[in-house]
């Protein structure tokens, strides 16, 4: 019965894993798509959450699916950390350690996906802006010309995928100080203890040995004496 239980809660674990991956899939192709014009997604009926893909699509373009796939990541080994925290000493040091360098693997992540995307948008904006320019075509356009063919070309892009990122990395790092923070502390703690109260044993044991070995020296070296 508990292998037939074991192997239910399995496919069904593995069931909602692959609704959800199909979801997330879907749900960034038809980003794309949209980003693309290939397909409008419209939500009228809705103005806040319009507005919010309109900023986002001005704003962080395809950077939101690396930064949203990175945030998934970094929610699941939070919650295996958490997890492994819960279970006490029942868990090695070893899987709590990679765990939490996973943890922090992801939070540095969100924080090079921000750096990544502000060079491919600074990049761009110059391309755009000044690609293929000299000084009398500069002077024809004039400031405000080139200043909007920067913005055409990504320079908020830049800008803004630079503060999403880098809010978002320590906003990370705060739900992993306030969720595991203190539990991380205590388990390297006891574990600190343990191993101190180990070499502690050991030194204790041969302290002992050596006394016997003394013992035993002094009795030989006084039965010498009396022979």
């Amino acid at each position: 019965m508990e292998t037939k239980s074991h192997s239910a809660i399995g496919f069904s674990a593995g069931f909602i894993t692959g609704a959800l991956g199909v979801l997330i899939i879907g749900a960034a192709l038809l980003y794309m798509l949209n980003m693309s014009e290939v397909v409008a997604i419209s939500v009228l009926k809705i103005p806040s959450v319009q507005r919010v893909l309109a900023w986002t699509y001005e704003n962080l373009r395809l950077s939101v699916i690396p930064f949203f796939l990175t945030f998934l990541c970094y929610a699941g080994s939070l919650r295996r950390l958490k997890r492994y925290l819960g279970d006490g000493q029942s868990t090695s040091a070893d899987k709590v350690a990679q765990t939490e360098h996973l943890v922090d693997i992801w939070i540095n992540l969100f924080f090079g996906i921000g750096v990544i995307w502000t060079a491919i948008g600074m990049r761009g904006a110059l391309l755009e802006g000044l690609g293929g320019l000299n000084s009398q075509s500069a002077e024809r356009l004039g400031a405000f010309s080139i200043l909007q063919r920067l913005v055409d070309g990504g320079i908020l892009l830049a800008l803004s995928t630079t503060i999403f990122g880098a809010v978002g990395g320590y906003v990370l790092r705060l739900l992993k100080s306030l969720t595991v923070g203190t539990r991380l502390k205590t388990f390297y703690n006891q574990l600190a203890v343990q191993q101190a109260e180990s070499v502690r044993a050991v030194l204790q044991s041969i302290d002992e040995r050596l006394n016997q070995l003394v013992t035993i020296s002094g009795q030989t070296q006084s039965i010498d004496r009396q022979k």
